[in-house]
């Protein structure tokens, strides 16, 4: 059939033999007669024999067990796990800043807080007495601002978030 097997080239080995010598199962081996790419015979005892190239690699299918095609199947696995880290570190990078974040915005939050109950009452009696002396000219008929209920007094935050 095969030029190489006509020119003698190809071993004939047993099933136990050619898996030795491929590396792989003896079920491996009887798969690959079954799906053909390995050529093979038997004799009058039943003994199946295997034809392997003296490369290791069966006639008629690609060099998938060569140890360049290992060597570039290795190289591109530890690229891809190189990016992936790389990926991964970037991510932490990006989380510690915004925890960063997270924390100075929390460190305003009392910055950002509603004036308490006692700043507001002293401004509204401020306000009072700015209008009552005549300071805006009018005759002091302006009612003092009603104080905050007690809903209003809580900071933006709280009152948003519960609490």
């Amino acid at each position: 059939m095969d030029n190489a097997q006509d020119a003698g080239q190809d071993e004939r080995r047993t099933v136990a033999e050619a898996a030795e010598q491929l590396g792989i199962s003896k079920e491996a081996v009887r798969k690959r007669i079954s799906r053909k790419t390995l050529r093979s015979d038997r004799d009058e005892d039943g003994t199946v024999y295997v034809y392997v190239p003296p490369s290791g690699t069966p006639s008629g299918t690609p060099s998938d067990t060569g140890a360049g095609d290992r060597d570039l199947l290795y190289q591109e696995q530890r690229e891809r796990i190189a990016y992936l880290e790389r990926q991964v570190e970037e991510e932490r990078e990006a989380r510690r800043r915004a925890d960063t974040l997270l924390a100075r915005l929390m460190d305003r939050v009392p910055e950002l807080e509603a004036p308490s109950e006692t700043d507001s009452t002293s401004r509204a009696r401020e306000q009072a007495e700015k209008q009552t002396d005549g300071g805006s000219g009018s005759s002091g008929s302006a009612a003092p601002p009603q104080p905050e209920t007690a809903a209003e007094q809580r900071p933006w935050w709280r009152r948003l978030f519960g609490g």
